[in-house]
This record gives C-alpha cells, sequence and structure tokens, in this order.
C-alpha cells in the first residue's frame, strides 16, 4: 500500500445498508456506490453505535463508544462533549490537508470549527448562503407531526419530521447537498501534493422529504415493491416499543402513503449517490483517485414503515446496521459478512495513515481487508438514550446470528437473524433460547457497564 494514501470519508444520514444493489422502478437506486462495491470491500454486517445522528457520528469520529465519550443524545450545545480527539484533527498533525464540507453533528471539545482543519463549511454556512439567495430552509410546520416522547423521566410534547413528501421548488444546485458538493470540489481543487483528507457529510435522505427534480419524479410509488413487513409490529415485542417515537410517527400510515414516503427516500438516496459519483469523477479526473481511501457509510438507517415504525431511533436492523465499502489503495477487492461497527473506522484510517489511533474502541479492519477473515465470535454494540435528552433506554449486542436488546422497562429481545432475518418474532421468552439469552445479556451488560454506562441495569424495588 502507498504511504499516507489520500482519504475521503463520505456520510449519508438515515441511508439504509440495504439500498448498496437495490432495484426499484426498474433502476439501480445506487449505481456510483454499487461500483465502489466492485472495487473495494464491502462489509455487509456493519452496525452504528446509536441510531441517533450526534451519537453515531461523535462515536465514529472519536472512536469512543458513545456512553464512553459521554455524547449519548442529540446534544446540540455540545454540554456534554469531552476533550476528545476526532480522527480530522488526528490527520492534520499527522501532516494530511483536512477539509470538512457537510453537516456537523460531532461534539467535542474544542468544537469541530475550532480544531484548525483547513477547510470547514457545515450547515450554518449553507443557511447563510442560502439567506442572502432568499431561501427559506426552516421547516414547514405541516411537515411534522406532534408525539409524547420520554425526557428525563417524563413524558412530553415533541414534534418531528412526518411521512409528508414535497417538491423543493428551487433548482437543485441550490439545494443543501448541491452546496457541500461544490464545497467538497473547491477543497479537492485547492490541494496540492501534500496528503489530504476530505469528509464530506451530506444531509440526504434526511427527511423531511423535500425534495428536487428530477428526483422527486425519479420513482413512481404506484411501482414500487414494499417490504412485507411493512405495518407490521414483531411478534412478542416489547410494550415500550410502540410508546417509542418511531411508532407513533408510523401511526396509522396506508400502504400507498409508505410508497411515497419511499419513493422520496430513494429519490434522496439517488441524489446523494450522484453528488457522491461527481466528487469521484473530480477525484479521477486530478488523478488522484487510485491513491485514495474511500469509505463509504451513513450515521444510520430509517425503518420506512417495516415493524410499523418511522425514523431511526430502535434497534431493528433498519435503522442500526449501516453501509460501510471501504476501497483502499493496492488491496484487492472482497467482502465479509462479520459483525463490524462505526467505532472500527477510525483505526482503520489511522493504521492506512500510518498513525496511532488513540486507543478507541474498536479495531482496524485492514486485517479482514487483506484477506484474515471475519472474527466469527464478535460482539458489536448499539445504544440509544434519547433524543433531545436522556430518555428511554436501549440496549443491544449483536452477534454473528443473534441480536439482543434490553430497556428501560427491563424487557428482553433476542433476535435469532440466521432463522428471521427481519426480526419478526421475539425469541427472548422461548425455552430453546435461554441460555443464548443469558450469555448475550451478561455480554451486553459487561460492555456497557465497562464503558461508563449510567444506565442502572438492576430494577430497583
Amino acid at each position: 500500500m502507498v504511504s499516507k494514501p489520500n482519504i475521503l470519508l463520505f456520510m449519508t444520514d438515515h441511508q439504509r445498508a440495504d439500498v448498496i444493489g437495490m432495484r426499484q422502478c426498474g433502476r439501480e437506486v445506487t449505481p456510483n456506490l454499487n461500483r465502489l462495491a466492485h472495487m473495494g470491500f464491502q462489509f455487509d454486517r456493519a452496525y452504528d453505535t446509536c441510531p441517533l445522528c450526534v451519537p453515531a457520528r461523535t462515536a465514529l469520529a472519536t472512536g469512543l463508544y458513545p456512553t464512553k465519550n459521554a455524547v449519548v443524545y442529540n446534544d446540540w450545545k455540545g454540554i456534554t462533549a469531552g476533550e476528545y480527539e476526532p480522527v480530522h484533527a488526528a490527520l492534520k498533525k499527522a501532516g494530511y490537508r483536512v477539509g470538512h464540507a457537510g453537516v456537523d453533528h460531532i461534539r467535542v471539545q474544542p468544537p469541530m470549527r475550532q480544531q484548525g482543519l483547513d477547510f470547514f463549511v457545515n450547515q450554518e454556512d449553507y443557511e447563510e448562503w442560502a439567506a442572502g439567495r432568499g431561501l427559506k430552509t426552516a421547516r414547514n410546520q405541516d411537515e411534522l407531526i406532534e408525539v409524547l416522547e420520554e425526557i428525563d423521566g417524563k413524558y412530553v410534547n415533541k414534534r418531528y419530521s412526518g411521512h409528508k413528501v414535497s417538491l423543493w421548488d428551487k433548482p437543485a444546485e441550490q439545494f443543501k447537498d448541491f452546496y457541500f458538493l461544490e464545497k467538497s470540489l473547491e477543497f479537492l481543487r485547492g490541494t496540492g501534493e501534500e496528503p489530504f483528507a476530505l469528509f464530506t457529510y451530506l444531509w440526504a435522505p434526511h427527511p423531511p422529504f423535500r425534495i428536487p427534480e428530477p428526483y422527486a419524479g425519479m420513482y413512481k410509488p404506484e411501482d414500487i415493491i414494499l417490504p412485507d413487513n411493512i405495518g407490521i409490529p414483531a411478534e412478542q415485542e416489547p410494550a415500550l416499543r410502540r410508546k417509542g417515537v418511531p411508532a407513533q410517527l408510523a401511526r396509522d400510515i396506508t400502504g400507498d402513503q409508505w410508497k411515497r414516503v419511499w419513493a422520496a427516500h430513494l429519490g434522496l438516496t439517488t441524489m446523494a449517490d450522484e453528488i457522491f459519483g461527481r466528487v469521484i469523477k473530480e477525484l479521477e479526473s486530478m488523478g488522484k483517485l487510485d491513491n485514495t481511501c474511500i469509505i463509504f457509510t451513513s450515521d444510520h438507517g430509517d425503518h420506512l414503515g417495516q415493524h410499523s415504525m418511522y425514523q431511526k431511533m430502535e434497534m431493528y436492523e433498519e435503522a442500526v446496521r449501516v453501509p460501510l465499502i471501504v476501497k483502499m489503495p493496492g488491496r484487492k477487492p472482497g467482502r465479509s459478512d462479520g459483525v463490524v461497527t462505526h467505532l472500527d473506522i477510525k483505526p482503520t484510517i489511522c493504521e492506512a495513515a500510518g498513525i496511532e489511533n488513540g486507543g478507541g474502541d474498536g479495531v482496524s479492519l485492514l486485517p479482514v481487508i487483506e484477506g484474515a477473515g471475519p472474527d466469527r465470535q464478535r460482539i458489536v454494540y448499539s445504544q440509544y438514550s434519547g433524543n433531545p435528552g436522556y430518555g428511554t433506554v436501549r440496549r443491544a449486542a449483536i452477534s454473528e446470528r443473534y441480536k439482543y436488546v434490553f430497556d428501560s422497562s427491563y424487557e428482553k429481545e433476542l433476535y435469532d437473524l440466521e432463522a428471521d432475518p427481519h426480526e419478526m418474532k421475539n425469541v427472548a421468552g422461548d425455552e430453546a433460547y435461554q441460555d443464548i439469552l443469558k450469555n448475550m445479556h451478561q455480554a451486553c451488560r459487561r460492555f456497557h457497564e465497562e464503558h461508563g454506562d449510567y444506565f442502572k441495569w438492576e430494577q430497583e424495588t
């Protein structure tokens, strides 16, 4: 492998793992990512550390599990942020020219804008740019749905982006992600002979579904093929799931409405894929593609109606499994079905760049890429602790075959992912699974307590 390769980390928001290779309405949803998968190494069982923006991105950037770095909810003000070095700053110290273009959902101290990067553009810059052109970017009230959400032990009224689909009636070039594209290209064109690291973080396909043409009409709702478990909760699902935000957002949505949601989501996903393709084309035209390590992932997925849920914030595969493709210079393409985690991305980047990773919670994926094969005994972990503040708890452990989930009502879930890949039957109560349930519970508890969990695992009597 060439020393100090360039690095591109490209991330989308709410993009599910199963869109890679998906076809709907007679077309590839992600043709550019499909090409990357053929050139690089695809990890089919990659999981985030939290199905929520800020905790997921902060964990990825620092390499530290959310309860360890203390950013466990969408802490927009950075109240819980600690002095942990993000991978961006580590690369800057190692002599890289480092740029960030896109949403800034990473919470560390000092804030990302003050980390000394060579180039930094985020959503605040876009809002200023848009305001100067008379663009209204605020969410419309009729796009929002009111739910009851647990925050600090009480259920309060909150409003979330719902399933409404509308048209972005301005030129596509004025859409947020095309602004981030132009800034990404600006950074690349300003690079010289020194190695660079570009972090491009798109907003799409995050709701609300205000979509520019031609993407708004790209997928016909009537032609969308929906998964079989749209609108159907799992058997023996713990009662607390129906009180969660995703279940409330999915109430009373019809099959035709879900088709419109899927059409919108896929349109934005294809838009994001085209933006990714334009960045790759720029690297190719600059003669820098071959010596660039390219990593693609998303912060989390979206239920899109499966399990009768919408958005993220739960532990089903649709929300916690993420796409992950790594193209490493000088390495052959491949594919792995072993479980890996967002926490592995920082050590992978650091090993590729020849620098220390700072002792995080993940492992480098380079040995797997180089042919070592996955760790079949590995368990990875995910957690949810509330969105705008401390709220309903979920803790999960995921092995090659099983997923275990424990919640703040002390109910348990266990899914046999081999026999039941869509997680439609909770087998925690089945006699045949009791040894597995016990072992997974112990592993889940041990990991979270070792990583600073504030949740009390024993129910008070």
